[in-house]
């Protein structure tokens, strides 16, 4: 059934909406990267001398250039690892759009959502990010001793982390952050086989980027299928 959700999540790809939060992530993603590299070419220009004395050399220059292009490699290489993070808490800001358009399509009948707050969206963000990037940073270590299973590694932890924070996103705009994190719980499993699918293309350059709206879309899904399993389940 997970991979029903994801099916019909990707089957909405064309919606406009999908796109618009894609590109808008994308955009920032790309203007905070490209932020971070222009500052950091500016430190270099600022404290490298044109010039250092080496021993028995002499004057060496040239220093600020080599430096310069020793960190466009070290930033395509950080790019790599944080595209995804970054992309990720971007579009968190704006995933109440894509599941929104998700219910508008398959579940018209609901009433209307409420929506979260931009500065509690703001935070949870944040959050979101800092978990993100601190987790996968620890990981590394775990991927030391990981050899072959290195990729199982990596999708059970970001499965873990994009299973709690989508699914806790999606629940909380019907039935409030307590309830939905209690509902979470519940069902800890199916949240963290579908998070495991949405961490499985995290690897894959450019597609990796869609995963917080393809993510966004399956919990939706998710959320909505759970839900009504639990209504249909009797009273114990």
């Amino acid at each position: 059934m997970i991979f029903a959700d994801f099916l019909r999540a990707l089957g909405q790809l064309s919606d406009p909406r999908f796109r618009r939060v894609f590109l808008i992530g994308f955009a920032l993603t790309l203007a905070l990267l490209v932020g971070v590299y222009a500052g950091f070419l500016w430190v270099i220009q600022v404290l490298t001398p044109e010039s250092i004395e080496i021993p028995f050399v002499g004057p060496v220059q040239g220093l600020d250039t080599l430096l310069s292009w020793g960190s466009a490699i070290f930033m395509i290489g950080l790019s790599v690892f944080l595209m995804m993070p970054v992309a990720s808490a971007f579009t968190s800001l704006f995933l109440e759009d894509v599941a929104q358009a998700v219910e508008d399509r398959h579940y018209p009948h609901l009433p209307p959502a409420t929506r979260t707050p931009f500065m509690d969206g703001l935070v949870d963000t944040l959050n979101f990010f800092g978990l993100l990037v601190g987790v996968n940073l620890l990981a590394l270590v775990l991927y030391a001793f990981a050899g072959p299973f290195i990729p199982v590694v990596f999708w059970a932890v970001n499965g873990l982390l994009l299973g709690r924070e989508y699914f806790t996103l999606v629940a909380m705009r019907r039935i409030g952050r307590k309830a939905a994190k209690a509902m979470r719980k519940r069902h800890w499993l199916a949240v963290w086989w579908a998070g495991a699918l949405m961490a499985a293309p995290l690897s894959l350059p450019i597609i990796n980027l869609m995963v917080p709206v393809l993510g966004a879309a399956t919990f939706t899904h998710l959320y909505h299928r759970l839900s009504a399993a639990e209504a249909k389940a009797p009273a114990r």
